[in-house]
């Protein structure tokens, strides 16, 4: 049988004293707005949810996401949720939906722990910093109001942290990653990268040879865009028809291997990135040294060539 996390964690945790704070307080305004017919979607238990937050709080955590991933991560997140893991759009929610509510308890948490002595010996972090008890400023606190700006932070971190990282959690490892395949392939390929970096730096033959293997040289042509296409969409168009010939001609048996295929469909959207943005800054040259329709221009040759390195990408 697997091991009790309980047993992990020492008799003096504050998790301990968190669940059983919980458990003396009357929690009627969260069950309360739970149907009761078992209609809907199962819920966590409220009472877990509570001493959750409640104690990432109290740690320092307010990022929903940092929640989910502590419940992962850390023997004490894992004993108080019990094993199991709430994603973080249901952390924030539970927090949202109760928020009255969890203020007016946690500033009782905060009350208790202080006179526990548990500010004393600096095991809550409530404003970025530990807080001592011969602090004089924090002798007086509003634990209510102290509690309700907790929440706001916690509120304000989670929206900047969705409009970031949108539904992810945000510290995903890419998915060619995720795999024992994967990894060995994506270590396999960067140890063949370091490799030639080395060589090359002890021979500049070899790094030479290395990028005349490793990709062409693009080019584009002011005079020729400009020609057929005004605008910003016409460099990057040609830098992408460019990039798109060099793989025809170069390309390669699309491998078995889906973990191989992963990481050259990365590799590939990287180059997508990379010559798009040296097409925009291109084009935004040329704007800044062409000469104007009537002969007036910054002094600068209109036949300004661009020539990236492209470093070719396994077919996908």
């Amino acid at each position: 049988m697997p091991p009790d996390p309980r047993d992990w964690l020492p008799e003096g945790h504050l998790a301990w004293f968190v669940l059983a704070s919980v458990e003396e307080m009357d929690l009627a305004a969260f069950y309360g707005s739970y149907r009761q017919d078992g209609w809907g979607r199962a819920a966590f238990e409220p009472s877990m949810m509570v001493s959750l937050l409640l104690y990432a709080y109290a740690r320092g955590e307010r990022s929903s996401r940092g929640i989910e991933r502590r419940c992962v991560e850390d023997v004490a997140y894992r004993v108080i949720a019990a094993q199991q893991t709430p994603d973080h759009a249901t952390i924030a929610l539970f927090r949202v939906r109760h928020e009255t509510a969890l203020a007016e308890l946690f500033s009782e948490v905060l009350g208790l722990c202080r006179e526990s002595g548990l500010v004393k010996v600096g095991l809550i972090a409530i404003d970025g910093t530990k807080v001592h008890a011969n602090a004089s400023h924090h002798s007086n606190l509003d634990y209510e109001q102290l509690a309700r700006e907790i929440l706001k932070e916690a509120g304000d971190l989670d929206a900047a942290e969705d409009e970031l990282y949108g539904d992810a959690r945000g510290d995903e490892l890419p998915e060619h990653w995720r795999t024992s395949e994967g990894r060995r392939a994506a270590l396999r390929a960067a140890k063949e990268k370091l490799a030639r970096e080395r060589a090359g730096k002890e021979d500049p033959r070899a790094e030479a040879a290395d990028a005349e293997s490793q990709g062409v040289e693009l080019v584009l042509d002011p005079e020729a865009i400009v020609a057929r296409v005004q605008g910003r969409k016409g460099w990057v168009r040609e830098a992408r028809h460019q990039l798109d010939e060099h793989r025809r001609l170069a390309a390669q048996p699309i491998p078995r291997s889906r973990a191989e295929r992963l990481l050259g469909a990365e590799q590939r959207l990287q180059e997508n990135l990379r010559v798009e943005q040296e097409a925009n800054d291109a084009y935004e040259h040329h704007r800044a040294t062409a000469a104007t329709k009537d002969g007036r221009g910054s002094g600068h040759a209109r036949t300004h060539m661009w020539r990236p390195r492209c470093r070719r990408g396994r077919s996908t």
